[in-house]
């Protein structure tokens, strides 16, 4: 597939994601969003790929949904947000998540909207000293969507969510980073530098026990203690008999750093 609105990069077993839509402010449309989904898919069938890094060209990481290409639907009172979650957004939400690899999101500037749950949604989220994070749905009318209302409670609390999400003020990243949204804060310089360094350190990490982590927290913020002591019995049965966890042991033992090769 040709790509129009993303740019698709794999170097070394780090798959980069790039939105490509820098005059505007990397908005989301349905053809962004299905070639998106086309990305990550991509990832999840490429063997080779290790970690995926999801960042947005030029100023900003994502301005949210482009509201100009459902102009007309707006203006005659019938338009339906809720279709496009349901045939788009959701499903791009569904497949990055369920990715075999660790996903880091480098955040440039703003992260709006659909921008901003879609920046969250990183199992690491490394943000530039001038982003910020914005839920920008009640500003224009609309409810948090693409997650935001099961994701931002569990992160950041009940109280602060929905600071976030009725009053729809900017999040700076330093305030990003002391509520616990995200994971690293660095000169706006730094961002991709910084986000490399860390794909390179998962890259060369464990991926299956790495995807079993990544799932299993998704299943365990869902079910009992009982429930997520079984999930990580089930888990850690599988970890057992990877040779990673042979190499992990056998470094261990003989006093050296391992070499994980994801298998």
């Amino acid at each position: 597939m040709t790509y129009e609105n993303i740019i698709l990069e794999q170097a070394g077993g780090i798959a980069t994601l790039t939105i490509n839509r820098p005059d505007k402010l990397n908005g989301l449309n349905l053809a962004t969003l299905a070639e998106m989904l086309h990305a990550v898919q991509a990832v999840r069938d490429d063997e080779d790929a290790r970690v995926l890094v999801l960042t947005g060209a030029g100023r900003g990481f994502s301005s949210g949904a482009d509201l100009s290409s459902i102009g007309d639907d707006i203006s005659s009172g019938k338009a339906d947000a809720g279709k496009m979650l349901e045939t788009h957004y959701n499903p791009l939400l569904e497949n990055m998540m369920a990715l075999n690899v660790p996903v880091i999101t480098a955040v440039n500037g703003p992260a709006a909207g659909a921008g901003c749950s879609l920046a969250l949604f990183g199992d690491f989220v490394i943000a530039a000293d001038d982003a910020y994070f914005l839920q920008a749905f009640a500003n224009i009318g609309l409810v948090p969507d693409m997650g935001s209302t099961w994701l931002l409670p569990r992160v950041v609390g009940r109280s602060r969510a929905l600071e976030m999400m009725m009053l729809g003020e900017k999040i700076p990243a330093s305030k990003a980073l002391e509520w616990g949204m995200i994971y690293k804060v660095v000169p706006a310089a730094e961002l991709m530098d910084a986000a490399a360094a860390l794909a390179q350190r998962l890259g060369n990490g464990p991926t299956q026990a790495y995807a079993m982590i990544r799932q299993g927290v998704r299943d365990c913020m869902e079910h009992s203690l009982s429930d997520a002591l079984k999930t990580e019995r089930r888990n850690q049965m599988q970890a057992s008999r990877t040779k990673d966890f042979m190499e992990g042991v056998t470094a261990f033992l003989g006093k050296r750093k391992p070499e994980f090769t994801g298998r």
